[in-house]
């Protein structure tokens, strides 16, 4: 059988361009890439919500082998990273392989054919001899189940589906959540409300934000001399794997980075909310940093010292027509209520049912056999198959990091096929039995398994107490083992 595509990629996010990048690298033309949306950017372009930026040094969250110099700030506006993402699609004149509103409903794998069948909400069947599975982790928007919450009578909106008409000027405004989104979205809409209650089930660490404005000058020295911003992007990649990957990966080894980030976080507390020991008592953490992702902020602890911002942390009981009722029976009218609540994350994967040898369903898989694959990527089973972004593939330092090594490895073993002339490369049982091994090994290291860890809601672990959400190991690890792991680790058939 000829499918019709010899690779198709899921996903036109960030993760779903590197791999697109790759296979123009490799020479591989016969690809394309599905997008449920009608532009790409994945959560770039989503996600729209006052103050959305980047959190790690934009430096380091871009492609090595496509730099961009046009940065305005060393933490640049959500924005700029889309027009990042439209830069990489021109540059490669990705372009013609892309197909948007395009959402995956299946897929499937044809022991006898070796191909995978994707069919889309349309009814459309496609097939393709690889599959690069390329959705990300931040695209199924969390809502929190409270009772009442759908009796809300106000403007009700998650950041992640953000109205850009919603006028918040004057209005009585509620945010549950106190993560990433809020951190920064808190900050950014607190002038222009007349009240705002933020609704904290669990503090975050706060480390401040080093962002300031990158000047044309040096941003013309980047065009000139490209090696000096390959320098900056070294210095950043080196801190970001100190301050979060070796200070949780590590955390056994190196307890005393994690105790010097929370100093760090506390004293830098005490200085934002000018030591007043009620309010520092509430948004001091309980938990090692590291159980749930740390933050940067520049503002979002002094926001609760303005007269008009409550920090409220008292359980949620009910959302009524009018506001939200705590436990301890205080009810606040609300104009508008904001869900900065997160994503499914760990239970969205993979995001549509996929099955592989057998009809086994892979989401059916992980949930009784627990999340494993090998070197964070592919899966005993299911042949002809890489995730991007799956359990065990992000090592908590830079995302485009990553993309770069889990697109490596896939490449390497579509063009090992290639030279073998094979219709079907799958992981062989004991190598992937192997890789799971050792990083439930690794992780006994790590800080996730830390009793402070329970109760925390972290997205890092699961059910099992296992934290396939990270890779325990470096980056550079990573990227070494892509790009040496035994390509004879796969079975190729013809």
């Amino acid at each position: 059988m000829t499918p019709d595509h010899e690779v198709l990629v899921i996903g036109a996010g960030f993760s779903g361009i590197g791999a697109a990048l790759g296979l123009r690298r490799a020479g591989i033309d016969d690809f394309v890439i599905l997008e449920e949306r009608d532009d790409v950017g994945g959560s770039w372009y989503a996600n729209t919500y006052p103050g959305v930026a980047v959190d790690i040094s934009a430096f380091s969250y871009s492609f090595a082998a496509e730099p961009f110099a046009s940065w305005s700030r060393v933490f640049p506006p959500g924005e700029e990273l889309k027009a990042y993402a439209d830069h990489c699609i021109d540059a490669y004149a990705l372009r013609p392989h892309l197909r948007f509103n395009s959402r995956v409903k299946r897929a499937s794998y044809s022991e006898s054919a070796h191909v995978w069948t994707v069919v889309l909400g349309d009814g459309t069947a496609l097939t393709a001899r690889f599959v690069i599975c390329a959705t990300g982790w931040l695209t199924k928007p969390k809502t929190p189940a409270i009772a009442g919450l759908d009796t809300f009578k106000g403007d009700l909106v998650h950041t992640a589906q953000w109205d850009r008409s919603l006028d918040l000027d004057g209005k009585r405004v509620g945010v549950i959540g106190t993560g990433a989104s809020a951190v920064q979205i808190v900050p950014e809409i607190a002038e222009r409300t007349e009240r705002l209650h933020v609704y904290q089930r669990t503090p975050t660490w706060l480390l401040p934000k080093p962002d300031f404005a990158v000047p044309e000058s040096v941003r013309r020295l980047f065009r000139r001399v490209p090696a000096t911003q390959r320098t900056i992007r070294l210095l950043t990649d080196v801190v970001t794997e100190l301050s979060f990957v070796i200070a949780m990966v590590h955390y056994r080894r190196f307890p005393f980075l994690a105790k010097a980030g929370e100093a760090a976080s506390k004293l830098y507390l005490r200085r934002q909310v000018k030591g007043d020991r009620t309010l520092m008592r509430k948004l001091t953490p309980s938990y090692r940093v590291g159980c749930k992702r740390p933050s940067l902020s520049k503002g979002y602890w002094r926001t609760f010292t303005r007269d008009h911002v409550e920090l409220v942390t008292e359980p949620i009981e009910e959302i009524t027509p009018s506001g939200i009722r705590t436990a301890d029976g205080e009810e606040q009218d609300l104009d508008v209520l904001i869900l900065a609540t997160g994503f499914h994350v760990l239970d969205n994967l993979p995001p549509f049912p996929m099955r592989g040898q057998g009809g086994r369903d892979l989401k059916e898989f992980w949930k009784t056999e627990r999340f494993q694959t090998y070197e964070g990527t592919s899966i005993k089973g299911y042949p002809n198959l890489w995730f991007i972004v799956g359990p065990y593939s992000f090592t908590g330092g830079s995302w485009f990091g990553m993309i770069d090594y889990q697109v490596t490895h896939a490449l390497r073993v579509i063009g090992e096929a290639r030279r073998r002339r094979a219709t079907e490369a799958v992981v062989r049982p004991e190598k992937h039995d192997r890789s799971f091994r050792r990083n439930l090994r690794r992780m006994r290291n790590t800080v996730f398994l830390d009793p402070s860890c329970r109760g925390t809601h972290s997205y890092y672990l699961d059910e099992h107490g296992d934290a396939p959400a990270v890779r325990p190991a470096s980056t550079y690890e990573a990227a070494w083992r892509a790009r040496h792991f035994d390509l004879d680790d796969y079975s190729y058939e013809r």
